[in-house]
This record gives structure tokens, C-alpha cells and sequence, in this order.
């Protein structure tokens, strides 16, 4: 048998022994788990939104602020941010710098993307989730409270969800390493999960067009 001679030949060659089908199902499924998580917690949204409506009114119509609103406000909001963290990079939306790496082939692509995994990603996430563990233990064993403002709420419910974001965002960064590889050794990107996706207005009008 051959060995590969492109980059990353290695990776390559190892992959080649694999069944497409059983790690593309791998991918699918990793992939959906982190689209339900991310769609779950999107719905935080709408909490978000009722409690500054809220304050809003209660502010404005009765002159009564309530201070644990800004609390409340970032906290939901941090939820929401980490939370989704799995979901936008299993969907590819983070954001990067495509004015030039939309240009490369795929598999140039793939190996930027696999080099950068390794060199920037991973020891970002792994500092990340092993910090914010320590940090949510520590906050867990003094009850932590908010010292924004008096009285303000526990926030050890909310650091646990530093090292779980981070969990999450490691497990989805194995699927895209694994992608990358099998992008490189086929020369195109293996099919993602569908779901919402921005409007593209060119393709729109282009349909009307049609019509």
C-alpha cells in the first residue's frame, strides 16, 4: 500500500484505513448534539429580553429600578455566550479571515485550519476549561455571591458553566480536527448537518428572478 505524499500524509494514511460512512455518522452526531445545545440555550434569549422589558417598565412607569436586573442580565447573557460557543463552530461562524482563505483549495484550507487547531485552539480551550472548573469549585465552596450590587444573586450556578462550554467546545474541536483530515485526504469538505443558515441575497434575488 502506498503512503500518501501531500502534507499531513501521516493523518492522512490513517484515515484511509477508516469507513467514510461510520465517521461521517460520528461527525453527524457530535454535530447535533452541539445544534441542540446551542438551540436549547438560544432560548435565553427570550428570557433576556422579557427581563429588560421588565426593568424598562417597572423603571420608567413606577420609578422602581431593580438592581438585580444588571446581575440577572449578564449572567443570562454569559449563558447564552459560552453555550453557544460549540454550536457556532460546529457551523462554521466564527469568525476568521476569509477575504484570503476563501481563495485557498480545500485542502490548503483543511491544513491551516488543522495547524491553528493545534497551535491556537486546543491549548486556549484546555486552559479554559481547567481554569473555569477551578474557578466554579472555589465559587461552589464559598456560595458565592454577586458583589455588583447589593444583594446581588449567586453566580456559582453560573461559573459551572465556564468548564462545561469548554467541554462542549473540545469535544466539537475533535470532529472539526477529524474533518480537516478527511478533508484533506478527498480534497473537499465533508457535508455538515443543515440548519438555519444566513440568507445569501444574491441567491435570492437570483431565484425571484426565476419566478
Amino acid at each position: 500500500m502506498k503512503r500518501p505524499t501531500a502534507p499531513w500524509g501521516v493523518l492522512a494514511f490513517f484515515y484511509k484505513e477508516a469507513e467514510v460512512q461510520p465517521m461521517l455518522t460520528f461527525l453527524h452526531l457530535i454535530d447535533k448534539m452541539s445544534t441542540k445545545i446551542g438551540q436549547l440555550f438560544s432560548w435565553l434569549i427570550v428570557v433576556l429580553t422579557a427581563v429588560i422589558v421588565f426593568e424598562v417598565f417597572t423603571r420608567y412607569a413606577f420609578n422602581h429600578p431593580n438592581p438585580w436586573v444588571f446581575d440577572a442580565s449578564y449572567i443570562l447573557y454569559g449563558i447564552l455566550f459560552m453555550m453557544a460557543g460549540a454550536y457556532t463552530l460546529s457551523k462554521g461562524g466564527h469568525v476568521r479571515g476569509d477575504i484570503l482563505y476563501g481563495f485557498f483549495s480545500p485542502r490548503t484550507q483543511a491544513s491551516l485550519d488543522l495547524i491553528l487547531y493545534f497551535v491556537f485552539f486546543f491549548p486556549g480551550i484546555i486552559a479554559l476549561t481547567y481554569a473555569g472548573y477551578t474557578f466554579a469549585e472555589d465559587a461552589w465552596l464559598i456560595k458565592e455571591m454577586s458583589s455588583v450590587t447589593a444583594d446581588g444573586p449567586p453566580i456559582y450556578p453560573f461559573k459551572t458553566f465556564i468548564p462545561l462550554a469548554g467541554f462542549f467546545l473540545l469535544l466539537q474541536g475533535v470532529v472539526e480536527v477529524i474533518r480537516c483530515v478527511m478533508c484533506i485526504k478527498a480534497g473537499e469538505w465533508p457535508k455538515r448537518e443543515e440548519d438555519v443558515e444566513e440568507v445569501d441575497v444574491e441567491k435570492l434575488k437570483a431565484s425571484l428572478g426565476k419566478n
